[in-house]
């Protein structure tokens, strides 16, 4: 199908307008690069001090100055449930480098930080700030010159995007995305609801909230409700940065592993030594970022996008800004349902066909670019795909089937949730923002009730604990965005809008209260 015309004349203005900055940006990329292996610009004394620690047949590879070497940048820890499943890869990548004729080294750690424990504390005021943190710790990752490609381990909020901005920097790298996973299933989104609700009337106490989200919570893995951890997969997978329906594989499972494994071998393919060169900032180009921008409109994915994807842009030399996500909105159907835009988690959407069934769908309704580069070399609807074992017990995949496995939760483009992808730019006298309407109950889409003006969470809560909010309102807290504390998302206020909505209160809903809270300081950092 020939593309949509709104989706090219958004790529075209993209590119027009970023012409200037995109050419220096390729210009400084081929200036970077070697002829050769990267480390071969090192001189002796360098190289040695680069490879002093390594085992004597890999030295030995290193020595020769043929193998290519790869790095491995990941945000391993161990007490956030996302990321402890990454203690066990650089081990499977070392492995499977070596059957290949390469190296692979740890290069480097990246901070992570959990959006979901600092919430409502003043940690969270971090945040958006780490996400500069992990870019300079990928680039100090990076900057010995010692690698030819690098695999990035990271899942979470602002730690995907810091790695990718990091990448970028170094961008005749070729650079490979590799997740760890969701958790499985545990408690029910609507009953964990309910219960913090009970919770903030005071009709359970702490014991029992504890209880109930520890069953939430339960295992390693990603969350499995679909906020920016998750989005942030959803949106490799779209930029070809992940190996195909990688995204939502649960963690210590003999996929998981053999995906990673896989993903090491591919990153070998993609040096500039071997047959299919991809530099990571030749790959990310204004289509593949339109596509990231339809892939978030499709699935209801997180509105932090609205900074992250504008950054990330900017470090390729891509200038991106509000117009394009809203234009981009008016045609992108809504496919999914997936809290909190519904009922389901990551892994019933992955059971109903998960991201290739999304894939293949944008790209036959003329909505996605499907000629661009990705790691696999083949366009993006290689990437509309599903791994499995064959027969020998290696990893190949086969085209995801052609009806969803629920349509509940992942609809075709022809007969979507809705007719737009629900993020709408909005304009008036206190300036721009962006709102996620998708994420709104249509009555309460349209609400007229006074303002409440609080200057903290803390007097939110105490207003609320008081009954001084059972009435219609639309509650703003002042000085909540990136460019005051670092984007905190006051998730910890939802329980108490939701009691108030319940009652037949009008106002923001508990989702659309946070996002217009970020929206309108968002407003400040244009």
């Amino acid at each position: 199908m020939s593309l949509n015309a709104t989706l090219a004349s958004v790529t075209r203005r993209i590119a027009e307008r970023s012409r200037p900055y995109r050419t220096a940006y390729l210009a400084r990329l081929e200036a970077a690069r070697h002829e050769g292996v990267q480390r071969g610009a090192l001189s002796c004394t360098n190289l040695a001090h680069g490879f002093a620690a390594f085992p004597a047949n890999d030295k030995l590879k290193l020595k020769q100055d043929r193998a290519p070497s790869i790095a491995i940048v990941s945000s391993y820890n161990d007490m956030l449930s996302a990321h402890q499943p990454f203690e066990r890869y650089p081990q499977i990548i070392r492995d499977a480098v070596r059957e290949d004729g390469g190296v692979a080294q740890f290069a480097g750690g990246v901070p992570a930080m959990c959006d979901g424990i600092t919430q409502g504390q003043t940690g969270m005021e971090l945040s958006l700030f780490s996400r500069d943190a992990i870019a300079m710790g990928t680039a100090v990752a990076l900057s010995h010159n010692m690698f030819d490609a690098a695999l990035y381990l990271g899942v979470c909020d602002k730690i995907v995007p810091g790695l990718l901005i990091g990448a970028l920097h170094f961008g005749h790298i070729p650079a490979v995305f590799v997740p760890a996973g969701p958790m499985t299933s545990g408690m029910t989104n609507s009953e964990k609801v309910k219960i913090r609700q009970l919770y903030t009337e005071g009709k359970i106490g702490r014991a029992e909230l504890l209880e109930a989200e520890s069953k939430s919570y339960h295992d390693a893995g990603t969350c499995t409700f679909y906020g920016t951890a998750n989005s942030n997969q959803m949106l490799m997978e779209a930029m070809g940065l992940h190996l195909p329906g990688s995204a939502f594989i649960t963690p210590n499972t003999p996929m998981r592993d053999a995906l990673t494994a896989a993903a090491a071998k591919q990153a070998l393919k993609i040096t500039a030594q071997g047959q299919q060169y991809t530099p990571v900032g030749r790959l990310v180009d204004e289509k593949s970022i339109v596509n990231a921008i339809v892939a978030l409109l499709a699935t209801g994915g997180s509105t932090n996008h609205t900074l992250h994807l504008v950054a990330i842009a900017k470090a390729a030399g891509l200038v991106i800004d509000w117009d394009d996500f809203s234009k981009l909105s008016s045609v992108v159907p809504l496919v999914t349902r997936i809290y909190p835009n519904g009922t389901a988690d990551v892994n019933h959407f992955h059971a109903a066909g998960g991201t290739g069934f999304v894939l293949r769908e944008l790209i036959d309704a003329g909505l996605m670019h499907d000629d661009v580069m990705t790691i696999l070399g083949q366009g993006l609807r290689a990437h509309a795909t599903e791994p499995l074992f064959d027969d020998a017990g290696k990893v190949t995949w086969k085209a995801t089937p052609k009806d969803s496995g629920d349509d509940t939760v992942l609809r075709p483009a022809t007969n979507p949730f809705s007719a737009d992808g629900g993020l709408k730019l909005l304009q008036g006298n206190l300036g721009r923002s962006v709102i996620k309407v998708s994420a709104v109950k249509h009555e309460h889409r349209a609400v007229q009730a006074p303002a409440i003006v609080f200057h903290s969470q803390e007097a939110f809560m105490k207003a609320f604990k008081a009954g001084e909010l059972d009435k219609d309102f639309v509650a703003v807290l002042t000085f909540q965005g990136p460019r005051a504390n670092g984007m905190p998302e006051l998730h910890a206020l939802t329980p108490a809008l939701g009691i108030l909505q319940d009652k037949g209160r009008h106002g923001w809903s508990p989702t659309g209260a946070c996002r217009a809270h970020r929206a309108k300081c968002r407003r400040r950092s244009t």
